[in-house]
């Protein structure tokens, strides 16, 4: 009963932030909940689900090479200009922190109501986006824009 009232609350404050993305997520973790092989799925999507999730994020990623909107000039492009540089950087520090922090989520899974309770807020509160190469190019961002540097 618990973890229904805790799902509810979070789909709330979901629905008052006007998130899409937590609201959808919370709706399909409770639909999932009421079926009947559910203490068999969650345990398997709990695994396996940032491995899927890191999958379709890597798709999104990789369409615009498949459409030709990026090409082999862009990469070359990349390595002429200090905010590519900053780029490649970053997506090597977010992916590393990444490895750490799925290591940590393993080892100490107390963090995880930590971390579940901070992407809320930040999602909600602050308009974010729960997505790790998001982050990459977030910090790209901010150092690129602290530097006054363009691509």
């Amino acid at each position: 009963m618990e973890s229904w009232l805790f799902l509810f609350l979070v789909l709330v404050v979901a629905l008052v932030g006007k998130n899409v993305s937590l609201i959808i997520a919370t709706a399909v973790v409770m639909g999932l909940k009421l079926l009947p092989f559910t203490s068999k799925l969650l345990p398997i999507i709990q695994s396996k689900g940032i491995n899927w999730g890191v999958t379709v994020i890597s798709v999104a990623i990789l369409i615009p090479i498949a459409t030709g909107q990026i090409g082999f000039k862009d990469l070359v492009h990349t390595f002429k200009t200090p905010a590519g540089w900053i780029a490649i950087a970053a997506g090597i520090a977010v992916a590393i922190l990444s490895r750490y922090g799925v290591n940590q989520l393993a080892a100490v899974p107390q963090v995880t109501v930590a971390l579940v309770l901070g992407t809320i807020i930040g999602v909600v509160a602050f308009k974010g986006v729960a997505a790790g190469p998001v982050i990459a190019s977030g910090m790209t961002f901010v150092i690129i824009s602290l530097l006054n540097l363009h691509f």
